[in-house]
């Protein structure tokens, strides 16, 4: 089974006629444009099993190692920087102390996602 990466616009063809093209990733979903001769047979898994197909054998389980990851963006960039500097402004209490550790176990300092 081929597994293949891949970044916002990349594709790959099937064949000479079907080209699959990732569209984009919006929280856990992920768009993908499919161009294919249309005597090429396109079903979703939900589908073909909700109209009595099986699942092909090749199919995966997801793994449960799978972690979600939040979209990362200017606005979660500039919270957490606010967000330190509120913990940097706070009285050396032991609840802000704690707060920070957990933050920095989170986000380690330095961290950063441009």
């Amino acid at each position: 089974m081929l597994c293949i990466s891949m970044k916002a616009g990349d594709y790959f063809t099937v064949g000479g006629d079907t080209v699959v093209q990732f569209d984009r990733l919006n929280g856990e979903r992920v768009h993908l444009t499919i161009h294919a001769p249309r005597e090429v047979p396109i079903l979703r898994g939900d589908v073909l099993e909700r109209s009595g197909g099986q699942q092909p054998a090749c199919v995966m389980d997801v793994s449960p190692r799978y972690v979600r990851q939040l979209p990362w963006d200017h606005v979660k960039k500039q919270a957490l920087e606010d967000l330190r500097q509120l913990l940097a402004e706070m009285e050396d209490s032991s609840a802000a102390q704690a707060l920070a550790e957990k933050l920095d176990c989170i986000f380690p300092p330095g961290f950063s996602r441009s």
